[in-house]
């Protein structure tokens, strides 16, 4: 991981010598390859299907043009760089709580970042918004798909719901934190609202290095990845991003030759009407270049139906914990319930998009979303497959013994346990760190498994709840690898679309994200242990 290496291999090759030394049999230690990867797929398929179906659901939603709609209201609140910037934070936010960042930058590059940037929010300031809010604060609690907390419970023998919540908490903590912290650094920094801000942002890409351009093609990949179809307007490679950047320049000089108009996002013009102040704009901030959509009453329709939807979800969970007359959810309903929510939804937008053909279309976005969801979790198989075996739950059917007491992971504890403080401070700035050095891997879900195993064999002799622990190994390992810490991460997604140098971003959320954690560990081992 500190290599900056992929650790499938390793995990693999691990798992293969465990098993050889544990049991004496070289049968045992090939098959135990296989099986450790399946019984991780088998505990593991109810989150990918959860994520394939949000996914989906995203593409359906893309199809009608509802999801421009459902972020379109804010635009018209971001007037000056102050409200550009609490303003960016929460649309991200919700955004990618309901459907992940990775799927939501390029919806956000696209329709808000030109707007923060016009109202006279620096272009850095809105990579490090769009980060901590969305691959940091959303990502590491993953309220409402429950991913994160599935891994970490899942690992450690844990209630999924208690991680959750806990996670949840401190997630808010983390990022409230971080985001105060960069509105500080930036505050004064702030710009007055203009229209030149916007073309010198975009004419900037006509002097963008090879480097930056290459930035900016990892960034399409990355949404292409997603399934999103704003990834069609981010280049596709470093030449193509060279000649992107001349277009866009040329549109920029093209606007100030004709009656000093301003480039917009998508190559429209707003003209400056002579006596207006400079950061007027006659049209209200509207894409005047926003695609048209053939279904506008039903794009408007599940853009209000699909936070409706999740917003009662989560209020539901709320009340639940709170009121006695209310059932709480039982393991695994919370999951389903958003499953079936979204599967609801993508098949009820095929049906008013394609009509007759929607039984092909809620087929294809299905498959769509099975395709991203492997391509963003599939790595994360063997290598809970070898942390599996470190759990006696699952180590005797990897293993293929009858019992494999309470399992490796916990012997090593027990074992070391005399050399560890009995102190609820060491124990969770411990996890906090194995979860921050296992995100260098920039994956973001990799180390889930580990600091999930270690809670639950550390919880106990350290004297705080493991789900606690293993709600800040979750912090530690999403905020380092999700991406807001290492340039390597779904962090170049957030730099191609705000047009900065990837580790000058990373370097900018450093401070504000570690106060954040450390602020969070804190408040953990105070109010939960």
């Amino acid at each position: 991981m500190i290599a900056r290496k992929n650790i499938v291999v390793p995990a693999v090759v691990a798992t293969f010598l465990t098993a050889l030394v544990f049991s004496g049999s070289l049968i045992t230690g090939i098959t135990s390859v296989f099986n450790a990867s399946l019984v991780a797929a088998t505990n593991l398929f109810n989150i990918f299907l959860i994520i394939a179906l949000v996914t989906a659901m995203l593409h359906s939603l893309q199809a009608l043009g509802a999801d421009r709609k459902m972020v379109a209201p804010f635009r018209r609140v971001m007037r000056n760089g102050h409200l550009a910037f609490w303003g960016l934070a929460i649309v991200t936010y919700f955004m990618s709580l309901f459907f992940w960042p990775t799927p939501a930058v390029p919806l956000i590059g696209a329709v808000l970042v030109p707007v923060a940037i016009r109202a006279g929010l620096r272009p850095m300031a809105v990579g490090v918004v769009v980060a901590c809010a969305g691959q940091g604060m959303a990502l590491s609690s993953d309220y409402v798909i429950r991913v994160a907390p599935g891994l970490s419970a899942q690992a450690g023998g844990l209630d999924a719901n208690a991680v959750a919540d806990t996670s949840m908490v401190l997630s808010l903590v983390v990022g409230g934190v971080a985001l105060l912290a960069a509105y500080a650094l930036e505050v004064r920094k702030i710009r007055t609202p203009s229209p030149r801000l916007l073309a010198e942002w975009e004419g900037g890409a006509a002097t963008a290095s090879a480097s930056g351009a290459a930035v900016q093609a990892t960034a399409a990949d990355t949404a292409a990845t997603a399934g999103t179809s704003d990834a069609a307007e981010a280049p596709a490679s470093a030449g193509t991003g060279r000649r992107w950047g001349r277009v866009r320049a040329g549109r920029a000089r093209a606007a100030a030759s004709t009656g000093g108009g301003t480039a917009r996002p998508g190559g429209g013009t707003a003209t400056l009407v002579p006596g207006e102040p400079e950061g007027h704009d006659p049209k209200g901030q509207e894409d005047a270049d926003a695609p048209s959509t053939a279904h506008p009453r039903a794009a408007t329709v599940f853009a209000l139906l699909v936070p409706l939807a999740y917003l009662s979800l989560i209020a539901y969970m709320v009340v639940a914990k709170v009121s006695d007359p209310v059932p709480d959810l039982e393991a695994g309903q919370a999951a389903g319930l958003v499953g079936g929510v979204a599967a609801i939804i993508v098949f009820l937008a095929a049906l008013v998009g394609d009509r007759a053909g929607f039984l092909e279309s809620s087929a294809t976005h299905v498959v769509n979303g099975l395709v991203f969801a492997f391509k963003a979790m599939g790595v994360v198989l063997p290598i809970a497959g070898f942390f599996f075996i470190g759990n006696g739950e699952f180590a005797a059917e990897i293993l293929g013994t009858d019992d494999a007491g309470d399992g490796l992971l916990f012997d090593l504890v027990a074992v070391a346990q005399q050399h560890i403080p009995d102190s609820p401070f060491v124990a969770a700035f411990g996890i906090l760190l194995v979860g921050l050095v296992a995100g260098l891997d920039g994956s973001g879900f990799s180390g889930l498994p580990l600091t999930g195993a270690l809670a639950g064999s550390l919880g106990t002799s350290s004297s705080i709840d493991p789900a606690t622990l293993a709600a800040v190994g979750q912090m530690g390992n999403i905020w380092s690898g999700g991406g807001t810490l290492v340039a390597w991460s779904s962090l170049i997604a957030v730099a191609g679309f705000a047009r900065v140098p990837v580790l000058d971003l990373a370097r900018r959320c450093f401070l504000p994200v570690i106060c954040g954690l450390v602020a969070a560990t804190l408040v953990a081992v105070v109010f939960f242990g």
